[in-house]
């Protein structure tokens, strides 16, 4: 298997944690040296491990904001409706 190598240029924040710590982020990661990109995944407590994610460009990451904003969403049980 290939080495790769990576480097979080922002951490933006985290969307969700689960029961065993590992957090689910939206972060800017550069890859193998490359542009960074706009990157969701989980990461392991420690930050050593990742799972697999999703890495979109800025341009991809308005269209889904744009998407999001014209979806009517309900809240979760905690939270005040949107």
């Amino acid at each position: 298997m290939a080495e790769f190598k990576y480097e979080i240029t922002d951490k933006i924040g985290v969307l969700s944690e689960n029961a065993k710590g590992w957090t689910k982020e939206l972060n800017l990661i550069s890859w193998n040296g490359r542009e960074p990109k706009y990157d969701i995944r989980e990461w392991s407590p420690d930050g050593s491990k990742m799972g697999k994610g999703v890495t979109i460009t800025k341009e991809e990451l308005y269209s889904l904001k744009e998407l999001l904003m014209e979806m009517e969403l309900e809240a979760p049980d905690d939270e005040p409706a949107l």
